[in-house]
């Protein structure tokens, strides 16, 4: 097995690159909390953000990412692509409720990674769909 898929395209690899960030998040947020803090800063959130939230936070991410990681290896697999493309909705609904619904973040530098992160990859996992999976 290769370290990089054995893939074209550049799909596959910027999974990868998520999936390094999912790492990081996790080590993150299993350290302090301080780093959840960074990201949801709205108005309600600090009663929210505790140090189970974030390690709860971290453990999400580190699934998320081992689903991705799992999907830059098997890209052509119908059922991990899918899966990958809803691990990414999850985010986008997840972060847009606390902005919206629960007011655990502001629009900012806390929000705007993950959203731009995964309306990328929603947008280009769904527009590459024929050339990895079909």
């Amino acid at each position: 097995m290769s370290l990089l898929p054995e893939y074209s395209g550049l799909l596959p690899y910027w999974l990868l690159m998520v999936v390094g960030f999912s790492v990081l998040n996790t080590i993150q947020c299993y350290q302090s909390s301080h780093f959840a803090r960074r990201t949801y800063d709205g108005p309600a959130a600090a009663a929210e953000v505790t140090p189970f939230a974030s390690r709860l936070f971290g453990s999400w991410s580190f699934l998320s990412g081992l689903i991705r990681l799992y999907t830059a290896y098997n890209i052509d697999s119908k059922h991990l692509y899918q899966l990958t493309i809803c691990t990414f909705l999850i985010v986008l609904s997840h972060f847009t409720g606390e902005l919206l619904v629960f007011g655990t973040m502001k629009v900012g530098k806390g929000l705007a990674p993950s959203l731009f992160v995964a309306s990328t990859s929603v947008l280009w996992m769904l527009t590459q769909w024929s050339f990895y999976v079909e």
